[in-house]
C-alpha cells in the first residue's frame, strides 16, 4: 500500500537526523497507554541528545484512525490519514508501540494496523514494545503475544518489555524500566543496526510479491536450481 524500502542505504546513521515513531493505541483521553508510550520516547530523545543524536519523534494516534484501519482490512482502500501513517512507519528508524490489553490479548486496533502495513516496510527496525491493563494479571502479554507479531514482520524488538498496571506508576523500579528499555533501543540506533541489516542482507529476505519496492521480483542467476534449468553450467 506504500512504497516500501528498496535495500539502497544513502546515508551513515551517524550523519543523519533519526526518527522515532510513536504508536498507541489508547481509547481514552487521557489514556495511560499513550503515557506510556511518550514516556519511553522523552526518555530515548534524551539519551540519545546525550549521545549527539538527535531523535525526531512522530506521533501515530490510533484512535483517530480506527475507521481507517477497519477500512483498510475489509476493501484495500487506504485513506490519506491512514496513508500518512503507514508513510511515518516506513521512515521510522526505530518505534516505541504501545497498547492496552483486553481480556489477556492487545488491543484489535492495534494489531489490525500492523496488519495493513506493507510486509516488508518494518525490516531490522528496532521497536520497544509496552502495554497498559487494569490488572497485573496480564502481565505476559507483551512477551507471549507481541514479540510474536513483530517478529513476523521482522522488527528487532528490545530485550526490556514495558507493562503497567494501575500500582507500577508510582514504582521507581518501573521507571528505571522505562530507562532501561529506551537507552536499548537508542543503542541499536546509534549502531546502525536497521541501517546495516537492510543495506547489507536485504536480498537474503524473503519478501511477499507486490511488496519490497519491486526488489522481490529480482532473480539469482547463479543458484542451484537456475544452473539446473540452464543446463547445469
Amino acid at each position: 500500500m506504500t512504497t516500501p524500502f528498496d535495500g539502497t542505504v544513502t546515508e551513515s546513521a551517524a550523519t543523519q537526523p533519526h526518527t522515532l515513531a510513536v504508536v498507541s493505541a489508547g481509547t481514552s483521553d487521557p489514556s495511560t497507554t499513550t503515557m506510556l508510550a511518550n514516556r519511553v520516547a522523552d526518555k530515548a530523545a534524551e539519551i540519545a541528545a546525550q549521545r549527539g543524536i538527535e531523535l525526531r519523534i512522530r506521533f501515530v494516534d490510533l484512535r483517530a484512525l480506527a475507521e481507517d484501519v477497519t477500512t483498510a482490512l475489509v476493501t484495500q482502500h487506504v485513506s490519506p490519514a491512514l496513508q500518512a501513517a503507514s508513510d511515518i512507519m516506513r521512515d521510522a528508524d526505530a518505534i516505541v508501540a504501545s497498547t492496552p490489553v483486553y481480556k489477556a490479548g492487545a488491543s484489535g486496533l492495534f494489531t489490525a494496523f500492523f496488519q495493513v502495513l506493507d510486509n516488508d516496510m518494518l525490516i531490522g527496525t528496532p521497536v520497544v514494545l509496552g502495554a497498559t491493563a487494569g490488572s497485573a494479571r496480564h502481565a505476559l502479554v507483551v512477551d507471549d503475544q507481541l514479540r510474536g507479531l513483530f517478529s513476523y514482520l521482522r522488527t528487532i524488538t528490545v530485550p526490556t518489555g514495558l507493562f503497567a498496571a494501575p500500582d507500577d506508576w508510582n514504582s521507581r523500579e518501573f521507571g528505571s524500566r522505562i530507562e532501561r528499555a529506551a537507552a536499548e533501543l537508542v543503542a541499536l540506533v546509534a549502531g546502525g543496526f536497521r541501517e546495516s541489516v537492510r543495506g547489507e542482507s536485504w536480498g537474503a529476505y524473503q519478501h511477499s510479491y507486490g511488496s519490497a519496492g519491486g526488489t522481490e521480483l529480482g532473480i539469482d542467476l547463479d543458484s542451484d536450481l537456475m544452473r539446473l534449468a540452464t543446463g547445469g553450467r
